[in-house]
């Protein structure tokens, strides 16, 4: 969905294997701004962990996403939680927790209270989408954007107050 800008949900698409770099212009409403979100795309296998680590640098914001219907691709995000933080030396990265195919409730394996208490505890934001049905699938990447460009002005503002007057 986000390489087609949500237009398009390929049926016989290819699962990522790798790592992907991605790049999504997102326009943060009440605004005149957009934000362009970098997106580092993993597979979350142990064996790219080093590859997606040399990438990541300083990430600004994080998005992990998992399967709700895999209790085993939620538990991971834990794992992927402690990398990034001892990556950036426990400084807090603003972010979302995506629990996606939310289209497959009859195969759930993750409530949504259970994901919404995990994503609280990291400092995260909560989002359930579904690409298949194209619902929700915007959200996450606007909550990222307005993280961003809420840091952004911040950082501005104290730049500009460090200026002699």
């Amino acid at each position: 969905m986000f390489h087609s800008d949500s237009t398009l949900f390929q049926k016989n698409y290819s699962m990522t294997t790798g790592v992907e770099l991605l790049m999504k212009c997102v326009n943060i409403p009440e605004t005149n701004d957009s934000v362009e979100l970098y997106i580092i795309d993993s597979a979350g296998k142990q064996t790219l962990v080093e590859a997606c680590e040399k990438m990541w640098g300083e990430p600004s914001l994080l998005c992990l996403v998992f399967d709700l219907t895999s209790k085993q691709s939620f538990d991971n995000c834990s794992h992927w939680m402690e990398r990034v933080r001892a990556h950036c030396q426990g400084l807090h990265i603003p972010g979302v927790l995506v629990g996606n195919k939310s289209d497959l409730s009859a195969r759930r394996e993750v409530p949504t209270s259970l994901a919404q208490e995990w994503a609280q505890s990291q400092g995260l934001e909560y989002h359930e989408t579904s690409a298949k049905e194209m619902e929700n699938c915007d959200m996450p990447l606007l909550s990222l954007a307005r993280a961003f460009h809420s840091l952004y002005q911040e950082c501005r503002e104290t730049i500009q107050n460090l200026s002699p007057g």
